[in-house]
């Protein structure tokens, strides 16, 4: 890597000049293969997806969420209003394109288009998009729509240290571990310290490649199961 010296002599970061802030992001539809990500509307999707949370045997995925698990649909769809339309984050439902009913959602937060960065969360995925096709294309989605059309430098996910799911998922998509902020937050009475993950424009097009021949209906066999993994393809 080319190092920069300023006029002193001390090392100084990568110069940009043309760089320009960058687009806030739209409430857009993205469609894919296996699913289409919409806006959140409580009034659309809210009891669509009560129902799909409502696959869950017990309120376990909402441990490491800031939303609590929701006692009945009402309440449900009061937390999905309070949150729709909203400018950080920008909540978006994830339709299954054979049902046509939504399973899921996930946020574009923190969001600095001065410096080209945003993060992904908020992921809260139902029992019937957890694990699918749909799931890493959910993803794939809004990473796309970040570096391509919004031209954003920095694409990152956080999650509580404890959350080792969320850390196995992060890793398995691509993104590269940065470190852990030690007691970051305080929520649902206890300390979270936070575990940082990003990707950068330059990696995007190996990462780009690697989701879309993973996607493709090649990749997988008459039952659903996978050729390659994605880690594999990069």
């Amino acid at each position: 890597m080319t190092q920069h010296i300023n006029e002193y002599g001390q090392p100084i970061g990568a110069p940009l000049p043309e760089w320009q802030p960058r687009q806030w992001p739209c409430y857009e539809v993205f469609t894919g293969q296996y699913c289409r990500l919409e806006p959140l509307s409580a009034e659309r999707h809210g009891r669509e997806l009560y129902t799909a949370y409502a696959q869950a045997n017990d309120g376990r995925d909402w441990t490491y969420m800031f939303a609590a698990p929701f006692a009945d649909e009402e309440t449900y769809l009061a937390y999905a209003k309070s949150i729709e339309q909203g400018r950080d984050p920008m909540h978006f439902a994830v339709i299954d394109m054979q049902s046509q009913r939504a399973v899921g959602t996930l946020a574009l937060m923190r969001i600095d288009a001065k410096n080209g960065a945003v993060e992904v969360g908020h992921v809260a995925f139902s029992p019937l998009l957890k694990q699918t096709c749909m799931a890493t294309e959910a993803h794939y989605l809004l990473m796309r729509y970040a570096f391509d059309q919004l031209g954003y430098r920095r694409y990152e996910w956080k999650c509580d240290s404890c959350n080792q799911p969320s850390r196995k998922a992060a890793l398995r998509l691509g993104f590269q571990f940065e470190g852990i902020f030690r007691q970051a937050i305080v929520y649902k009475g206890r300390n979270r310290d936070t575990c940082w993950f990003s990707m950068i424009d330059a990696e995007w097009p190996q990462l780009k490649q690697a989701f879309e021949r993973w996607l493709a209906v090649e990749n997988f066999h008459a039952d659903g199961t996978q050729r390659a993994k994605l880690e594999a393809l990069r």
